[in-house]
Order: structure tokens, then sequence, then C-alpha cells
């Protein structure tokens, strides 16, 4: 019987075990620096693929625009049974009949067929003309926009992979602090022992290291749910796993940052952007323009029909031939002021992109300043938090050291353990601050 339970567990852990290896195996593992993440991002984020996509639909549309440009050739054909022939009228006259009489007469055969080819070229279009001197610049539009929205994933992807990167600082020091107080448990508990403390002393540090394993906790939840995020952000499957190789210190987020405080508004994605949408604008008043012109075009015909009692047309008989090509001028009149009207609005439209180039450089000028001022103070923060977390585990192990001798109360160990996590709170929260306002200033500037 003791056999058989053992048996039946030795199964049941081979089980778990092949399912675990499994589930482990059907998982991708992904180690990345930041710089294969925002490679990955910019190929696999639907946000990036469907901007890709919306180049492709333009380039779709051009070719339809350009298809004006060609000739359009038809092919028809056709065929008719009578099943009763169309009877005309003749005044009785013809006949000798009195006037104001008439008689019935069915004209034409049972069957009939036609087939031909036609073909109508369009010679000048002034609105085709402008459409297709505008393909270009649609698509550097299109393109253009996709260059937008691939910085701003990238933008993202950076902020989020630092910061994640700065999370396992943030672990290593609750790790530190949880050792530093699990060691002034241990004394303190002997110096209990002796009569030297309190039992209270003993409770608050139990309570002060329960308090520091439940924000270590909450820490590792975020940093899971960052990873998550990171994974959704970039277009990684969820399930899959993921490890970050880069390391950040202070000197990678101040690294060339002075180099990135000139600029040019052209360098910014989003000024390219409107600056080609103002190109477009000039083009839709070119093209309203133009439609005021005369439009010629060229069109042909050849085409066969026969016409029978009978149903054999594919004997050897008569087809009769009918041919034509000729040219079509269209002279626009008078259009009710309509084309007046979009030549006006089409012109207003291009003086609101025009406003809002000019408001974009004050927005760029006023970005680049801000990200200047909240990079210098976030660098300057970071410095001296750091500078503060030193001196303040300074303190705490100098306090220590006094306890321990018995020449420092639990009032002062506690205080200086509470000092040091707020020091260090302060100096991640600091780290934190920089990242973002490093490429926030790489991306005020365009040279993100």
């Amino acid at each position: 019987m003791q056999r058989s339970k053992m048996k039946k567990v030795t199964i049941r852990m081979a089980a778990a075990l092949i399912f675990l290896s499994s589930n482990v195996m059907a998982q991708n593992l992904n180690q990345l620096t930041v710089n294969q993440t925002v490679e990955y991002g910019l190929k696999n984020a639907y946000q990036v693929k469907n901007a890709l996509l919306a180049i492709l639909i333009q380039k779709e549309n051009n070719r339809d625009i350009t298809s004006a440009a060609f000739p359009d050739i038809k092919a028809t054909g056709s065929f008719n049974d009578y099943l009763d022939i169309p009877t005309s009228l003749l005044p009785g006259e013809i006949f000798g009949g009195a006037p104001g009489t008439f008689i019935p007469v069915k004209f034409g055969t049972k069957y009939s067929a036609n087939g031909g080819l036609s073909l109508n070229q369009l010679l000048f279009d002034g609105q085709v003309f402008v459409g297709l001197q505008a393909r270009k610049t649609s698509i550097d539009l299109r393109q253009k926009s996709a260059e937008l929205t691939r910085e701003n994933i990238k933008a993202n992807i950076l902020k989020i992979y630092y910061q994640l990167v700065v999370s396992k600082t943030q672990v290593n020091l609750l790790d530190a602090n949880i050792s530093r107080l699990l060691k002034l448990d241990h004394d303190t508990r002997e110096i209990y022992k002796n009569g030297f403390a309190e039992k209270v002393d003993v409770d608050k540090l139990t309570v002060q290291i329960a308090n520091l394993q439940t924000e270590k906790f909450k820490v590792q939840n975020n940093i899971a749910n960052g990873y998550s995020g990171l994974k959704v952000l970039i277009g990684m499957p969820v399930k899959d796993s993921l490890i970050l190789t880069d390391t950040l210190n202070e000197a990678q987020i101040k690294e060339n940052i002075l180099e990135s405080t000139t600029y040019k508004y052209i360098d910014r994605k989003d000024y390219q952007l409107l600056d080609l949408t103002s190109k477009l604008n000039q083009y839709n008043i070119k093209r309203y323009k133009l439609s005021q012109i005369p439009t010629l075009s060229l069109n042909a015909n050849y085409s066969k029909q026969a016409q029978r009692s009978e149903f054999d047309f594919f004997m050897k008989k008569d087809w009769f031939t009918t041919s034509f090509i000729g040219l079509n001028l269209t002279i626009p009149i008078f259009r009710g002021f309509s084309t007046k009207a979009k030549i006006a609005q089409s012109k207003l439209e291009w003086q609101q992109t025009q406003n809002q180039l000019e408001g974009l450089k004050i927005n760029i000028d006023n970005d680049v300043e801000v990200a200047k001022n909240n990079f210098t103070t976030a660098t300057t923060t970071m410095d001296f938090q750091k500078k503060n977390m030193a001196l303040a585990e300074l303190v705490y192990e100098q306090t220590r050291k006094k306890y321990e001798i018995g020449t420092g109360s639990s009032t002062e160990i506690n205080t200086a353990q509470v000092d040091l996590q707020t020091a260090q709170t302060n100096y991640i929260s600091a780290l934190y601050d920089a990242i973002i306002a490093r490429v926030d200033l790489l991306k005020a500037t365009g040279k993100l």
C-alpha cells in the first residue's frame, strides 16, 4: 500500500515536471539590450505596422491617380433575340390611305448581334496633371507620419526600459535594508535577552522588517506589470520571457547631452509632417485653379454588327462595320461659383497650415526650454540625492554601532533607518525623473 502511494506520487511529480517543461519550451526567451528592444518594437508594434500599411495604401491610391493618364479601353458585346419584333407606325397616305391614318409595320430581324472595342484617352486635364505632381509628396507625408509614430514608440520604449532597469536598483536597496534590519533584529534580541533592551524595541524591528518585505513585494509586482506593459508596447507575446540586459548609471544619463541642446525646427518629425501638409495644400489650390481651363480627350470606336432571321451568326455571312475617331473638348463656363469657393477654401486651409507651422515653432522652442530646465534640475537632484543617500547610510551605520555598544537609543536607530529609506526613495525617484528628462530633451530637439 505504501509502495502504491509512492508510485502515484512519483507519477504525479513526473507529469507535473513534463507539464512545466512543456510550458517553458512553449515560451520564447528574449534577452535584449535597449537598442534590440527598440528594434524589436519598431518591427512588431501594431502602431508601426499600421503606419507602414498606410504608406502602401497611399502607393495604391497613387496608382489609381496615375491610371487617369492611361487609355481606357473597353470591349463590348451584345446579342438580342426579339420575341416580338418592334412595330412602327407609318402614315396611311404612303400606301394610298386616308390622311390621319397609320399602318403598323414591323422592321428588323429576329436576331441581332454586336461586338466592338472603344478607347478613351485623356489628353489634357489640369486636375489630373496636379494629382500626378502631388504623388511623391503624398508618399512623403505617409512616410513622415510613420517616422513620427516610430519616434513616439521609441521614446516610450526607452522610458519603460530604463525605468525597469532602475527598478532592479530599488529592489537591491530594499534587500540591503532588509538585511540590515535582520542583523539589527538579531542583535537587539540578544541585547533584550541580557536585559539591556525592551520588548517593544524587538517588536518595532519586526514591524519594520514586515513593512520592508511588503514594500518589496509591491515593487516586484509593479516590475512584473512593467514588463507586461513593455511587451505589449513592442508587440511581444505576453507569455514570452523578457530579460533586459543593459544597465544604467548617472554617467550614461548625462552622456552626450550637451550636443543635443542645439536644434533646428526641421529636425522635428512633427514639423516635417506639417511642412509636407502645407505643400499638399498648395497642390490643392493649384488643382482647383486648373479645373477652370478646358479638358481634352480622344475617343475611338470600332464595332461589327449583324442581323439575322435565323440564328446563323457563325456562318460566313455579312457583318457590318462601324468605326470612328474623335476629340472631345470640354470648356467650363459657369458652375455656380463652386470653383471659386473651393479655391478660396483651399487658400484658407493653406493659411491655417502656415499658422500652425508658426505656432509649432513657438511650441518647439518652449519644449526645448522646458526639457533643458527639467534635465538640469533632474540631474542636479539625482547627484544631490545620491550623496544624501550615501550620507544617510553612513549615519545609520554610526548610529547602529552606538546602539550595539549601548551608547545609543532605539529611537535614534529607528530615526536613522527611516531617514535612510527616505533618502533611498528620493534617489530612485530622482533617477526615474532624470531618465525621462533625458528622453524628453532628445525628443524635443529632434535627436532621439
